[in-house]
């Protein structure tokens, strides 16, 4: 639960961000009753034994990640796993950063970095509801660039692009884009570094006008490959939505459910609460902002308001009485948007198993992975990840700021639920 100091702080950036909220969409005090208390905690615990795990496997994971902080593996983390909307694991180990003394808890920021897909994926379909946004569209339709694409060829040349990229190829990852840093000494990634990849000195809608310059890695729609797509997502966002896409974000999603403590920028007053890596500055500051707001990566929350937008998919699309998409819309984002030739000519790493849709991965098959069928999720590069589980009706959100740890911890979280799921 949030401590005292912290809960003072949560409710009253939760009352101007409702009264923000109001104004911005030009409502009066109905629109702002429509919105989840942010004073009001995510958080509901229960006893884990009722909730259908065994606390005592549940300890594995409780002992293993305090043998992590104690032998210096790790700085600190959070896990939270939750069952028929109520928490049966919350526990926060080690402290914020090095050299800190506040412990690790639910209201710690952690750099979510690639949590951040599916937050813009969702407000991108709130888009398409209403008819502003076309999933089938090409993406020209709102960014004109995009409509002279052209592929990378083995010699290093290009040639036009034969098929379009379409809005849904976007949110999937099967629109030729890349990230260079996955491979970045192939010459692709060598060209896309030299064209301005790393840039963040551009709104978002200048960077999906400098990356529409670069090869594509593939024909749109013919191959996976995790890329900078969401990013020019978010442009498309803008376009459609009329507006900036933080303010698009806020409306639309953090802002209805509460989540007072995401955003791509954090103020200063907030630094007490940051989150910080084994090696200090390795990552990006959260009160320095730069004009880019990436969709792909540039968000930072907490446990306590992520568990709000999980909650939120769990509840097919609606949280505590608030609405964000119909479930149909969410259906709609867990068709798996990937085939078997489309996952074998990319590099497909979410792994056997696993398709991917609109915004999320998908488990297609839980014979090789532990999370039901019709799991979905995502994670983040510092490690942060969350599941939702249908099928078990379980859900997970896991906080650390580790890079290098991220798959490991991926499997552990998975082996310790998993194996503590006894009814």
């Amino acid at each position: 639960m949030p401590k005292p100091h912290h809960a003072f702080l949560k409710a009253r950036t939760g009352l101007l961000a409702l009264v923000a909220l109001s104004l911005a969409l030009g409502a009066g005090p109905a629109l702002a009753a429509k919105a989840v208390d942010p004073k009001v905690s995510s958080i509901v615990p229960a006893d884990a034994a009722a909730l259908g795990f065994d606390p005592a496997k549940l300890d594995v994971a409780r002992q293993a990640l305090k043998a992590d902080v104690a032998s210096g593996k790790i700085v600190g983390a959070y896990l939270l796993v939750g069952r028929h909307g109520k928490v049966a694991f919350q526990e926060g180990f080690g402290v914020q950063g090095p050299g800190q003394a506040t412990p690790v808890s639910d209201e710690t920021i952690f750099r979510v970095f690639s949590m951040t897909k599916p937050v813009v994926t969702v407000t991108a379909m709130t888009l398409v509801e209403q008819g502003k946004l076309d999933l089938d569209a090409p993406v020209s339709k709102y960014l004109p660039e995009y409509a002279n694409l052209r592929v990378w060829q083995a010699d290093g040349s290009s040639v036009p692009a034969t098929r379009p990229m379409l809005v849904r190829n976007l949110m999937s990852h099967t629109s030729g884009l890349i990230y260079g840093f996955i491979q970045p000494t192939t010459p692709i990634s060598k060209a896309w570094a030299a064209g301005g990849e790393g840039r963040d000195d551009l709104t978002a809608r200048d960077y999906a006008r400098l990356i529409a310059k670069l090869p594509l890695r593939t024909e749109p729609g013919t191959a996976w490959y995790y890329s900078h797509s969401t990013d020019v997502l978010g442009a498309v966002v803008e376009v459609a939505g009329g507006k900036p896409l933080d303010v698009l974000v806020r409306e639309r999603v953090t802002g209805p459910l509460g989540m007072t403590d995401t955003a791509f920028w954090q103020p200063e007053a907030r630094r007490a609460r940051f989150a910080e890596p084994k090696a200090v500055g390795s990552f990006y500051d959260y009160a320095k902002p730069t004009p880019y707001l990436s969709g792909g990566g540039g968000m930072s929350s907490t446990a306590e308001d992520y568990l709000r937008f999980v909650l939120m998919l769990e509840g097919d699309g609606q949280y505590k009485g608030v609405r964000i998409i119909k479930p149909e819309t969410l259906a709609r984002m867990r068709q798996d948007e990937t085939t078997p030739a489309m996952r074998a000519a990319g590099l497909f790493f979410p792994g056997p198993g696993m398709g991917f849709g609109l915004g999320f991965s998908l488990v297609n098959d839980d014979t090789v992975q532990r999370p039901g069928k019709g799991a979905f999720s995502w994670w983040g590069i510092a490690g942060t990840e969350f599941w939702v589980d249908p099928k078990n009706d379980v859900v997970m959100v896991f906080m650390i700021q580790s890079r290098e740890l991220a798959m490991e911890y991926q499997r552990r979280n998975r082996a310790w639920i998993y194996d503590a799921l006894v009814k």
